[in-house]
C-alpha cells in the first residue's frame, strides 16, 4: 500500500548521515558525516522532503533508536546486532567485497558451506528490512537511490512491495566479470542479480565496471531486460577540499610532517586504509626496490604511507595490518640511517594530517589491486601545492579518466612500480604542473552534489 503522506526522495545506505556516541553519563552525542551523498541530499535542498534511511551502527547508535531521538530527514534502523553482524561482516564484507575485488585465495576459499548459508539468511533479512522501511517511507511515485553491494537485494525486494517507485541502485565498488562472479552459488549468485534487477536503472562508476555487470546478466540472467545502466563516475569536492586543507590544523600538520620527512627530501605518499585491495604491501616492496635499484634516492626521499585501520574485527585485516607495520619496521632497519627514516608511517586516522601529506607530496602512490574508483587520486592533484607525480594503477576505477596524466602501473609488478616510482620523481617541474592541473581538472569534473543529482535525475526522467 503506498503511502501518502511520505518522502519523495529515499537514500538507503548501511552507514547513515549521522552516529551517536553513548556516553557515560548516559547523554547521546551526535556526530555527523559527509561525502557525496549528503552534499547530493543537500542540493536538493530542505524542501524536497527527503529521507536518508540506514542502519543502526552502534550500541549508542540502536539506543538513540530505542530513545526515539533522531536527525530529522534520517531513519535509522535496529536490525538485530547478531543479524547485522552476519550480513555485513559475514556476507558483505568477506564474500560479496572479496568476489568483486577478486581477493580470494582461491586454492584455500571461498568455502560456501552451512554457515554461509546462514549468514546469508541474515543477508536476505537485513536487505528485506531496508526493503520494508523504504516501502513505508515513501510517496507514491517516489524515487529511491539504494547504496552498495550491502543493499544489493533491496530492489528487487521493494519492487514486490512497491511497484509505483522509481528505483535505482548505485555500486561505489568494481563488478566481478562473469568468469570470477560464477563462482557463487548457482542461486545466490542468480538472486543477487535479481535483486539488482529489480532497479529501474544502475549505476556504476566506470564503464568498466557497468560492462562487467552487463555481462554477467548475459551470461547468468538472459540480459538485463528493462533495467537501464548508467556511468557516474564520482569526483572530488574541490571547494571544500581546497578550503578545508589551508585550515590552521592542517598547517600544524604540514609542519610536522616536514621534521619527520627532513630538509630537502622529496615525499612519496600515500593514503589508505588498511583494505586488502588497496595493495599497501606491495607499494612498500616497491618503495625497497627503487632504494636498491636506485641507491642515489637513499638520504634523499622518504615514503609517507598513512594506513589506517580497517574492519579490524576480521582476523585477515588484522594479519595485513601487521604485515604493514611488519615490512615499514623491516625496510627502515636495512635502509635507515641516525638522520633518516625510509619510511614515515601513520596508523591513527587523521583527516587533516592526511591533507597536509596531500598538499607536501611530490609523489603520489595509488596502487590498489582492483578499485572501484579511488579518491584518494583525485584528491591529491586537487590540493597539491606544487604539483604531484600520480603513480596509478591502472586497476583503479580512476585510472578510466586520469591514466592519461598519471603513470599507470600494474599493481602486481613491483619492479615496473619502482621504475614508474623513479620516473616520478625525477619528472620536470613543468610537467609535473602541468599534469597536476589536467589531473584536478579531470577529478573535480563530476563534483558529489551534481553526481547524486545527475543519478536522480536519470531515474526520475
Amino acid at each position: 500500500m503506498a503511502s501518502t503522506h511520505g518522502a519523495q526522495v529515499l537514500v538507503a545506505s548501511n552507514r547513515g548521515p549521522v552516529s551517536y556516541e553513548l556516553r557515560e553519563d548516559g547523554a547521546l552525542h551526535a556526530r555527523r558525516g559527509g561525502g557525496g551523498l549528503v552534499s547530493g541530499l543537500s542540493a536538493i535542498g530542505p524542501d524536497a522532503g527527503a529521507l536518508w534511511v540506514c542502519s543502526a551502527l552502534s550500541d549508542g547508535d540502536r539506543e538513540a533508536v530505542r530513545r526515539g531521538e533522531g536527525e530529522p530527514g534520517v531513519r535509522m534502523l535496529d536490525i538485530p546486532a547478531d543479524v547485522h553482524a552476519d550480513a555485513y561482516n559475514g556476507i558483505a564484507n568477506s564474500v560479496l567485497w572479496f568476489v568483486h575485488h577478486m581477493l580470494y585465495q582461491t586454492p584455500l576459499e571461498p568455502v560456501f558451506d552451512e554457515d554461509f548459508r546462514r549468514q546469508w539468511s541474515s543477508y536476505e533479512t537485513y536487505n528485506r528490512a531496508f526493503a520494508e522501511a523504504l516501502a513505508a517511507e515513501a510517496a507514491e511515485g517516489a524515487a529511491v537511490i539504494v547504496q552498495d553491494y550491502h543493499l544489493a537485494l533491496v530492489p528487487g525486494l521493494l519492487r514486490t512491495l512497491r511497484t509505483d517507485l522509481r528505483i535505482g541502485h548505485f555500486s561505489h565498488t568494481p563488478w566481478a566479470p562473469p568468469e570470477y562472479f560464477r563462482m557463487l552459488p548457482d542461486d545466490i549468485s542468480a538472486q543477487l542479480l535479481k535483486g539488482m534487477l529489480g532497479a529501474d536503472r544502475l549505476g556504476f562508476l566506470t564503464h568498466r565496471w557497468a560492462n562487467a555487470f552487463t555481462a554477467c546478466c548475459e551470461e547468468f540472467a538472459g540480459g538485463p531486460g528493462d533495467t537501464r545502466i548508467g556511468v557516474h563516475g564520482l569526483g572530488a569536492d574541490a571547494d571544500f577540499l581546497r578550503e578545508r586543507a589551508h585550515r590552521q590544523d592542517v598547517q600544524d600538520r604540514m609542519t610536522s610532517l616536514r621534521t619527520e620527512i627532513g630538509e630537502g627530501r622529496k615525499a612519496i605518499v600515500r593514503v589508505d586504509r588498511t583494505e586488502l585491495s588497496k595493495n599497501i604491501v606491495r607499494g612498500l616492496l616497491a618503495y625497497r626496490h627503487l632504494l636498491d635499484l636506485h641507491p642515489e634516492w637513499r638520504e634523499q626521499v622518504v615514503h609517507v604511507a598513512f594506513a589506517y585501520p580497517s574492519r579490524q574485527d576480521l582476523a585477515v585485516y588484522r594479519d595485513y595490518t601487521a604485515e604493514v607495520q611488519r615490512l615499514a619496521d623491516e625496510i627502515n632497519a636495512s635502509y635507515g640511517t641516525p638522520t633518516w627514516t625510509p619510511v614515515v608511517l601513520h596508523v591513527q586516522d587523521d583527516f587533516a594530517r592526511s591533507l597536509a601529506a596531500y598538499r607536501l607530496a611530490d609523489v603520489a602512490l595509488v596502487n590498489p589491486i582492483r578499485d572501484g574508483m579511488n579518491l584518494v587520486a583525485k584528491e591529491v592533484p586537487v590540493v597539491s601545492d606544487q604539483g604531484c607525480a600520480l603513480v596509478l594503477s591502472r586497476e583503479a576505477g580512476a585510472y578510466e579518466e586520469l591514466g592519461e596524466d598519471a603513470l599507470g602501473v600494474n599493481p602486481y609488478d613491483i619492479v615496473s612500480t619502482a621504475h614508474a616510482l623513479h620516473d616520478a620523481l625525477t619528472m620536470p617541474p613543468a610537467e609535473r604542473a602541468e599534469r597536476t592541473k589536467r589531473l584536478a581538472a579531470s577529478a573535480t569534473a563530476l563534483p558529489p552534489a551534481q553526481w547524486f543529482l545527475d543519478q536522480l535525475n536519470a531515474l526520475t526522467r
